[in-house]
């Protein structure tokens, strides 16, 4: 992973970026004063994690109905729920 620093950045500008991503990196890290703060990547690279992200969360979400820890109600089930929650909770000070 390429390194950048925000002084670099600050006077270069988005050439900087262009240079470190055009030469085969796909992210590049912005350091703040010694410390790495951010990073900077295409956004065909970002929407690209957002969808393994997206299908991570799908995939718990299966298994976890896959092994019984889901409830199948209707909304005002739900809604009923959550009141009975909110009122155990206010009654047991949490």
């Amino acid at each position: 992973m390429a390194h950048i620093t925000a002084n670099e950045l600050k006077t270069r500008g988005i050439a900087a970026i262009e240079a470190l991503l055009g030469s085969g990196c796909t992210e590049a890290v912005v350091s703040v004063r010694g410390t790495d703060r951010y990073v900077v990547m295409e956004l065909a690279q970002y929407q690209h994690l957002r969808e393994c992200e997206l299908e991570a969360a799908l995939a718990e979400s299966r298994a976890d109905i896959a092994a019984g820890r889901s409830v199948v109600e209707s909304p005002d089930q739900h809604l009923a729920r959550l009141q009975a929650l909110i009122v155990s909770d206010a009654a047991t000070g949490k």
